[in-house]
């Protein structure tokens, strides 16, 4: 799938067309939220074959820059993301896709956890002065990633 091609900066940020700046890897950043909560799932990389994957299948597909290939969530785990809206940001370098998650665990963190984000800074002035970069876990595992994800 080819995308359209970049316009006036007018048409990018105001304009009614979808026009995405890739960068020079030829990756664009993806947030991923729950469409239901809100809650803000995962961050990933698209390429504009795994976006036109996304758009063509409503799975969400994403480029895995660490196994270098095209990455449909779900493919192993099961717990595959429906697409069901997307977004992009005012000049068009970020996406943002809603999803319905399906699968057993409704989990979209390879750890097993619901979401990516699944711990929190304890102190922000603590981080600020340097003194403390403690995490609390917000949330518990769904799955035993050793369980879903075997080894082939």
């Amino acid at each position: 799938m080819s995308f359209p091609a970049r316009t006036t900066t007018a048409e990018i940020e105001l304009g009614a067309t979808l026009q995405p700046k890739f960068g020079s890897d030829g990756l664009i950043p993806c947030i991923t939220q729950d469409a239901a909560t809100g809650q803000v799932l995962m961050f990933a990389f698209m390429n504009a074959e795994s976006l036109g994957h996304t758009l063509k299948t409503k799975k969400a597909t994403y480029w895995s820059r660490s196994r270098n290939k095209l990455w449909c969530k779900g493919e192993e785990s099961g717990n595959v993301q429906w697409v069901k809206e997307l977004y992009t940001d005012c000049d068009q370098d970020v996406l943002l896709i809603k999803v319905e998650q399906s699968g057993a665990a409704n989990a979209s963190c390879h750890n097993g956890y619901k979401s990516c984000f699944y711990r929190k800074l304890t102190d922000l002035d603590a981080a600020a002065a340097g003194t403390g970069f403690k995490l609390d876990f917000v949330s518990q595992p769904l799955f035993d990633p050793a369980v879903v994800y075997k080894k082939k």
